[in-house]
């Protein structure tokens, strides 16, 4: 089929239209983790230059941008529906996360789409609207409602460890604009008239793919930085089903397993433990309080030999000050090798209807709860505080979602950390595509930091990751066991790091061209 006959299909009905977005939208999701083609994202940019080109109006660029979205995080984001399959009877809700998220997401690509159309010029000017409106509305997408900027455009770069490498420069906000750019460019060829267009398309394409990939090969083929002195690693995976982790009647069973992997199996002994300073366990590791269960910490306190200490997830607990209750906390909690709790950092960033409810009391009253069953919920920790680890590097704390958010790495007191550390349970999604996607963007705060990313999972994936992103050592996903390492150094400060790029900046500069631009194409034809 031609490419004019091709164009002319898509817009013969408004179903083909709208049919074509959201197919595009679906193939774009091959570009995301565990598939990581890239290529497939030339599908969805591709589209969006058609789709635009043939708006007559701002009302169909509206449509046809939330119906690409909406295929898109729906592609995406299936895998969401396995978490309601763990409580039977959250599964009344599945159809709103599945479908309901996605057409939430799918409003701000709407968004993007109808800023582009109103921006759109002839030429090569309408990869850099495209790319502007869709830069600004990732960029929001990352803030509106507490922000969710999973599987955010950039990643389509980003889940390649080579050309992720150019995040250490731009940030994943800059990696959201470089993609359109350069996925949206060759289409061009097809829908210009003039050939100096076309090639100059082709050309920006080409030479931007080829410069990332080049930047990428030469950082990846520096040497591995040095290791800290002193310390030596284990990570334990236990790999246990959602629906035991939190079952209180398994508190004895899962304390044992843990300590039985994390000694290699020598428990109640503990030479297996030999040489080890630090042990990491993931997030919410406990069905019960550690901080309360004294009992629990001496018996784990007999494993750490030479004064090794363990940093783990678990639910801490404070009570109210008028004695009403208590408040619960995700955090990461330090034990020494007297059982003692030596240092703590609570999660900043809950998942709402995960650990809290928005507008819970209304919700409440008809019966709507959260995933986690913490009374009232968790309550989000007031700072980012480096926790205090003896013997690391200054180290910032990232539990489970919390390392997506590239703009929140910033400590209270502005202090560069010299290791992330990510504990997370990604065990209510299974064998799907989520945890994944999930090990794809915690990678990715480390390139853009330039600091080491020490990640301890419950069902996968673990690792310890070079400030490159590199696998040191990892443990897939479903595997049980543990990872034995070194940690390494930091790199120096990364440009993005030194730019300190927030959303919010960001958006500032984004909006700031697009005035500039607009200004300037009131002196070019709107029409293509």
């Amino acid at each position: 089929m031609s490419s004019a006959r091709f164009f002319q299909t898509i817009t013969s009905s408004s179903r083909a239209y709208y049919g074509f977005a959201f197919l595009s939208g679906v193939c774009g999701a091959g570009a995301l983790a565990p598939f990581d083609f890239a290529p497939a994202f030339f599908v969805p940019m591709g589209a969006a230059i058609l789709v635009l080109d043939r708006a007559s109006h701002w009302s169909m660029a509206l449509k046809a941008g939330w119906w690409l979205g909406f295929g898109y995080f729906l592609a995406g984001l299936w895998w969401l529906g396995a978490a309601f399959l763990v409580e039977p009877q959250f599964i009344w809700a599945m159809p709103f996360a599945v479908l309901g998220l996605p057409a939430l997401l799918a409003l701000f690509f709407a968004g993007g789409f109808g800023l582009a159309y109103l921006l759109w010029r002839p030429g090569l000017m309408r990869l850099v609207c495209l790319a502007l409106a869709l830069a600004w509305s990732e960029a929001l997408r990352g803030v509106v409602f507490t922000g969710f900027p999973w599987n955010s455009l950039g990643m389509s770069l980003g889940s390649s460890l080579l050309l992720a490498q150019s995040a250490s420069l731009f940030g994943v906000n800059g990696l959201n604009f470089i993609a359109v750019v350069l996925f949206a460019a060759p289409t061009l060829w097809f829908t210009e008239q003039k050939r100096s267009t076309q090639i100059a398309a082709l050309c920006v394409s080409v030479f931007g793919f080829v410069s990332l990939a080049a930047f990428g090969a030469y950082r990846l083929s520096q040497p591995a930085p040095p290791s800290v002195p002193d310390i030596h690693l284990r990570i334990m995976q236990p790999s246990i089903a959602q629906d035991e982790k939190f079952s209180p009647e398994q508190s004895r069973s899962i304390l044992s397993l843990y300590l039985s992997l994390s000694t290699k199996g020598s428990y109640p002994l503990a030479e297996g433990m030999k040489g080890i300073t630090h042990l990491i366990w993931p997030e919410t590791a406990f069905p019960f309080l550690l901080d309360h269960s004294p009992e629990a910490r001496r018996e784990i306190a007999t494993i750490l030999k030479n004064d090794a200490l363990l940093l783990t997830g678990a639910v801490r607990a404070e009570d109210k000050p008028d004695r009403s209750g208590r408040y619960y906390f995700n955090a990461i909690q330090v034990l020494d090798q007297n059982g003692q709790i030596t240092g703590s950092a609570d999660k900043v960033h809950l998942v709402p209807f995960g650990e809290y409810l928005p507008l819970g009391d209304i919700l409440d009253v008809i019966g709507v709860r959260d995933f986690i069953a913490a009374p009232g919920g968790f309550t989000a920790g007031k700072e980012r505080f480096a926790i205090d680890v003896p013997h690391w590097p200054i180290t910032l704390p990232l539990i489970c979602y919390e390392a997506i958010f590239s703009s929140e790495l910033q400590l209270s007191d502005q202090a560069r950390p010299g290791v992330l550390l990510n504990v997370t349970n990604d065990a209510w999604f299974g064998q799907t595509a989520g945890p994944w996607q999930h090990f794809s963007q915690a990678r990715l705060r480390a390139i853009e930091q330039g600091v080491p990313m020490i990640r301890a999972a419950n069902s996968g994936i673990s690792a310890i990751l070079d400030p490159y992103g590199r696998d040191i050592t990892r443990l897939g996903l479903g595997e049980r066991g543990v990872i034995d390492g070194d940690l390494p150094e930091a790199l120096p400060p990364t440009l993005y790091f030194r730019l300190s790029a927030t959303p919010f900046s960001t958006l500032w500069l984004f909006s700031g061209l697009i005035v500039l631009l607009f200004t300037l194409g009131q002196l070019i034809p709107r029409r293509v």
